[in-house]
């Protein structure tokens, strides 16, 4: 699927709503999605695609842009980069919190034609990628930002390397997580902590404790 048939895709399977826990952010969201899914691989003739995270508010990304923009300080005058982006809402809430720039990174294309989509209605700028960021040397940023990433073993290993070898850079990490099985919470300083609404198609409850936190 082209970009062109990716964007009408995007715009005709969500709608344009603002995130519950970070009203001052619209994205274009779903409101199933195993219909979503099904779709997406209908449409691409490609079974067992991965879920179209870029398609929901999840709580970890959430609760990290609410962060952002309560204390804008973290990101102001920054390079950022949102590691596995999603919809771009973190990205999002760091550029309306005054950071200098903001490198959203999603392997999926569909992530990368809705961050592009999200910014555009957010009156805001991202760049993205598609690349594979875990596959080099982290990049010369000065804050990271990771939402709900740490829910599979294999993953959550990898980043934390990575993760940590960006810390020894002197970059800044921030990670939004509900809890999941693989968060490294050994390795973490908790910095804030809300109650996030979600969708009971993808989580356990509808609301998720979520927290904010800094690698030590």
């Amino acid at each position: 699927m082209n970009v062109p048939d990716r964007h009408a895709f995007i715009l005709a399977n969500t709608r344009l709503l603002p995130v519950p826990l970070v009203p001052e952010v619209s994205l274009y969201l779903a409101h199933e999605a195993v219909p979503l899914w099904q779709k997406t691989e209908e449409e691409l003739g490609e079974m067992g695609l991965p879920p179209p995270f870029w398609a929901f508010a999840w709580a970890g990304g959430q609760a990290l842009a609410r962060y952002v923009l309560d204390h804008p300080e973290v990101v102001s005058s920054k390079r950022v980069l949102d590691l596995a982006s999603g919809s771009g809402l973190v990205g999002i809430a760091a550029m309306k919190s005054g950071a200098a720039a903001v490198l959203a990174a999603d392997i999926d294309l569909f992530a990368v034609e809705a961050i592009s989509l999200n910014a555009s209605v957010n009156a805001v700028t991202l760049e993205t990628t598609a690349d594979d960021l875990l596959g080099t040397s982290p990049p010369h940023v000065d804050v990271i930002l990771v939402g709900d990433l740490f829910y599979e073993k294999g993953l959550a290993e990898r980043l934390l390397a990575w993760l940590e070898a960006a810390r020894g850079q002197g970059c800044d990490v921030l990670i939004g997580d509900p809890g999941r099985s693989y968060l490294p919470r050994e390795r973490l300083v908790e910095c804030a902590s809300y109650q996030v609404p979600v969708t009971r198609d993808l989580e356990d409850a509808e609301i998720k404790r979520t927290c904010v936190w800094r690698l030590a």
